[in-house]
């Protein structure tokens, strides 16, 4: 009985160890994803766990948005840490300074808006200990250029919506473990380490900007910011600025992140910024910006708290900060410096090298320059198919390229009666199989897009199941089918041409890319031309152990000459010789009679000949005289007869590496991608857009079993194609939205302060929304009027107002002037003087510290009382400003407004004045209250501006 072979390239072998590497991968890929690591039970020496903890639930106690009474007991309770930290090491000031920063402000542009902020951050300067230049001394603008700094930041505001736990209470927390590691003896750093807190984040970057505004921000050359834009899980590197400063995040314990993000920033296809843009951007500095991602349901709502996110979160950013600010400052040369002087009051921090990086399974982290990635694209493009070329001449040199060969001759070509090589049959097999799975799941994108588009939202892995199970079905069928009618046994190396002609058209693509645009997210298709040229050179490979075409049709011919009624002497083409050797030779395609199976299911095409066959001499004289016949081996059933010496194992060689790559990397990049997306739809993203990706990564995916499938039996399959009715039917009918993944909308109420007019309007998804104002007790009854969005992010969405409970934002003590009560919210006066162009206004507004000045055309100058000017800033952009907003740092101030505008053109001035209140913690906004009290347990509140109220008032100039 012949030995089983337990990794030939039969259905046994196949099904198994393909079924193992994918569940195994795909496993650990999603252990790695969704599971964060225990935090240690022995932390490094300086570091506290439970102290961190500790800060973390007394920051988040209450929204603390920096319009908010809250946020300054958050401020004031961070100073006494930093104090006590400080003090309980016993240092003195040339050590560790502490910057209590109340005199920093900041005048900016963005676009159509101008900013004026008066920033509240709290800053610590750790002096290195290989920093031979005092910190207060001198402008720290002409330091060294060698004699640098890290920065590490976080910022202690909240959303007025949310507790900011992940944004950014961890990196808050964080920040003030970094200030006691740092200090222990055995950790001090050999650079200046700059601990920022900052105030004003959320708003518009504003802490960030009047940090650009203290002497101290001339200091640090590099940066690692620490952000949140979910509510626990993994920390990941959302970003880099370049290959040498990421080096150093190496570092970490538990590496997590990938390039791809970094390059979804760069493109503008992620709509949230982070202070990274003002450090990088802005400063100049290099560095760092790692995040919590997920889930975004939870981001900027009261469910960011403690309970939704744990001390293994905390843990996981710590170490990583600890990891990547420790190398950053041990880096005593220049690398991180630039030329001597100044460019624009930006920090001389030199230039850096664009970077690919990527963890492995959370455990490793690969990085490599963006050249390095160019350089080998350009390599495998140019070297792959002229190896290819090369081993193609060498079998047909050899008489063993079976690649297309539809006959071989017995003498020559002249011969009457060839012998038929099937080399053609499955190569079109791979493209048409490919297209139909394909478009079979982009079908089912679209399916779910047009019935049921948000399910998404709560059940991504459903559609994930749905679209990988439909693939592989689809694909095993049509394989099957036609291995089944017409068995070739070079349908596997076919597939893999073919997966190399598509990867290498892709990676192509990614070169481009690379070299024009400095994108690195394409990093997947240079390892997965690489695995695929592999494998196709091992089909090559694997030719040369094949007979030789000429061999092979002497072997008919030995066979017929060792027939007792053949004459061996000489070979007159009889007609008795000539049928003898028609019915030795494989039967064409064409040659079906009577007796022949409408589907080939007996695989008669090519078993029922050659050397399997009996030799039907008889006699020992006569079988000793007879040729030496050729020993074609055993070929899988119904497969082409010189196939049976092919090496059956060598398909594993091929199948591993593909899976593992392929799977690995691309399988990385897809739950990426997932929690980026997949709950964006609440945001106004589209959602044929996040199913349209999934659709094409389950392509890539799945595709490294094209070339295998075919030996598949029908169990799996069936079981696959069962899961994806089942899903089917799950996306296209279940509710989109749940508890855990509730869907967000956002609040806003505006009240007119000279009429007393009341308008609380609630932003969110078409047809949700409404569902959702209709249960609110106070919308009951009253007219809705569902508009379009004026907030340009969220056109996509659905407005709808109505006419709400009355904001308590100040108060009834408060004097005011005129017949309403929320006449006296906010003031403002008008002093034009005999400028025709000119006007000063003054605006207040009580228990308020946030104000704006919106104008109906636009303003070309701005000059704020109290603001300092600084080259690196514009107050007013290129097209002019319409919106001015003003930031005090005490409670109930004025602002004085000097603009200035082209009388030619607009002869009058006008506009609004609108006051913000953000204070959601003590029940002076029974909207919003109403709101959490009552929305559906699949809804949550966010806010959709700085303010949750906003009163306003007209002018006229």
């Amino acid at each position: 009985m012949a030995r089983l072979n337990p990794f030939s390239f039969t259905p046994g072998p196949v099904i198994f160890f393909t079924t193992v590497t994918y569940v195994a991968l795909l496993a650990a890929l999603l252990v790695t994803h969704l599971r964060v690591p225990k935090s240690p039970s022995n932390p490094p020496i300086g570091i506290n766990l439970t102290q961190a903890w500790g800060d973390l639930e007394h920051i988040t106690r209450r929204f603390h948005p920096y319009n908010s009474h809250a946020n300054d007991d958050v401020r004031g309770y961070l100073l006494s840490r930093i104090t006590d930290i400080v003090a309980s090491r016993k240092l003195n000031e040339s050590q560790v300074e502490i910057i209590d920063d109340n005199v920093a402000n900041a005048t900016f542009s963005s676009g159509s808006t101008s900013v004026y902020f008066e920033g509240t951050n709290l800053i610590v300067a750790i002096r290195g200990s290989e920093d031979d230049e005092s910190l207060n001394d001198h402008d720290n603008s002409q330091r060294r250029p060698d004699n640098g700094g890290v920065l590490v930041n976080a910022h202690y505001d909240s959303v007025s919506s949310g507790y900011g736990a992940t944004d950014d209470g961890v990196g808050v927390a964080t920040v003030l473990q970094l200030l006691a590691y740092f200090t222990e003896p055995k950790n001090w750093p050999k650079r200046t380490v700059i601990l920022l807190l900052n105030n004003g984040e959320e708003d518009f970057l504003n802490g960030a900007k009047a940090f650009m505004r203290n002497n101290i921000s001339h200091v640090p050359h590099t940066f690692v910011n620490l952000e949140g834009a979910g509510a626990g899980g993994r920390a990941t590197l959302f970003r880099s600025t370049d290959t040498e400063v990421t080096r150093f995040y190496r570092r970490a314990s538990h590496p997590f992140g990938t390039v791809v993000s970094g390059d979804g920033f760069k493109k503008g296809l992620i709509r949230s910024e982070t202070d990274y843009r003002v450090f990088y951007g802005e400063l100049g500095l290099r560095g760092l910006d790692i995040a919590f991602m997920e889930p975004r349901a939870r981001y900027h709502t009261f469910e960011d708290s403690t309970r939704e996110t744990s001390i293994n979160s905390l843990w996981h950013m710590l170490s990583a900060a600890i990891a990547s600010t420790s190398g950053l400052a041990s880096v005593t040369n220049d690398e991180f410096s630039g030329p001597e002087g100044s460019r624009n009051g930006r920090v001389n921090a030199g230039v850096g090298s664009d970077a690919v990086w990527f963890d492995i399974f959370g455990k490793a982290f690969v990085i490599f320059q963006l050249h390095t990635m160019f350089a080998l694209c350009v390599t495998l493009l140019v070297v792959a198919p002229l190896v290819l070329i090369g081993l193609t001449v060498g079998l047909s040199k050899a008489g063993k390229n079976y690649l297309f060969a539809r006959r071989a001759f017995v003498y020559s070509s002249e011969d009457d009666h060839p012998v038929h090589l099937y080399g053609w049959r499955g190569f079109f097999r791979f493209p048409i199989v490919f297209v139909i799975a394909t478009a079979v799941v982009v079908g089912l994108a679209y399916l779910v897009v047009r019935v049921n588009p948000f399910i998404v939202y709560s059940s991504p892995y459903a559609v994930w199941s749905m679209m990988l199970s439909a693939w592989f079905a689809v694909a095993w069928f049509f394989s099957r089918g036609a291995d089944a009618m017409r068995p070739s046994a070079l349908q596997r190396m076919y597939a893999l041409i073919w997966l190399f002609v598509g990867s290498f058209t892709l990676l192509a693509l990614v070169t481009v890319l690379a070299n024009n645009y400095q994108l690195a997210g394409g990093y997947p298709a240079l390892f997965y031309f690489a695995v695929v040229f592999f494998a196709v050179l091992i089909s090559y490979i694997e030719l040369f152990f094949a007979p030789s075409k000429s061999a092979y049709a002497r072997h008919f011919e030995q066979t017929e000459s060792s027939r007792p009624d053949s004459d061996s002497a000489s070979r007159p083409l009889t007609g008795s010789t000539t049928a003898a050797r028609s019915e030795d030779r494989p039967v064409l395609d064409d040659d079906a009679t009577e007796t022949t199976s409408l589907l080939r299911g007996d695989r008669r095409s090519f078993a029922r000949y050659g050397s399997r066959r009996e030799s039907t001499s008889e006699g020992g004289d006569d079988h000793e005289s007879a040729p030496r016949r050729l020993d074609l081996g055993q070929a899988y059933s119904g497969e082409q007869e010189w196939s049976g010496k092919l090496p059956s194992w060598l398909w594993i060689l091929q199948f591993i590496p593909l899976a593992v790559i392929v799977v690995v990397l691309v399988g990385q990049i897809a739950l990426l991608l997932t929690s980026a997306l997949y709950q964006t739809p609440s945001d106004g993203n589209s959602p044929l857009f996040i199913y349209i990706a999934f659709a094409a990564l389950t392509m890539l995916l799945l595709a490294p079993t094209g070339p295998f499938i075919h030996r598949f039996t029908y169990h799996i399959p069936t079981f696959l194609f069962l899961v994806c009715i089942a899903t089917v039917i799950y996306n296209l009918v279940a509710f989109p939205f749940s508890r855990d993944h509730r869907l967000k909308v956002y609040f806003v109420q505006r009240v007119n302060c000279e009429t007393g007019l009341n308008t609380v309007s609630l932003t969110g998804l078409d047809g949700y929304v409404q569902r959702i104002v209709s249960d609110l007790p106070s919308a009951q009854g009253e007219k809705l009027n569902c508009t379009t969005p004026d907030v340009a992010t969220r056109k996509e969405l659905k407005t709808c107002e109505w006419e709400g409970l009355p904001a308590k934002v100040v108060p009834k003590a408060t004097p005011f002037s005129n017949k309403t009560y929320t006449d006296g919210w906010l003031n403002y006066s008008i002093h034009k003087g005999n400028d025709t162009d000119k006007a000063t206004i003054r605006v207040a507004g009580e228990n308020t510290r946030a104000c704006r000045v919106l104008f109906d055309t636009p303003i070309s100058h701005l000059a704020i009382a109290g603001a300092v000017s600084d080259a690196r800033f514009k107050p007013v952009g290129e097209t002019g400003s319409r919106e001015v907003r003003l930031w005090h740092r005490e409670w109930s101030q004025a602002w004085d407004v000097g603009v200035k505008w082209n009388a030619k053109e607009q002869p009058k001035l006008s506009g609004r004045i609108v006051c913000l209140w953000s204070d959601a913690n003590a029940g002076e906004i029974p909207a919003f209250d109403e709101l959490q009290h009552y929305l559906p347990v699949w809804a949550i509140p966010s806010k959709i501006s700085d303010g949750l109220v906003e009163g306003y008032k007209h002018f006229e100039i």
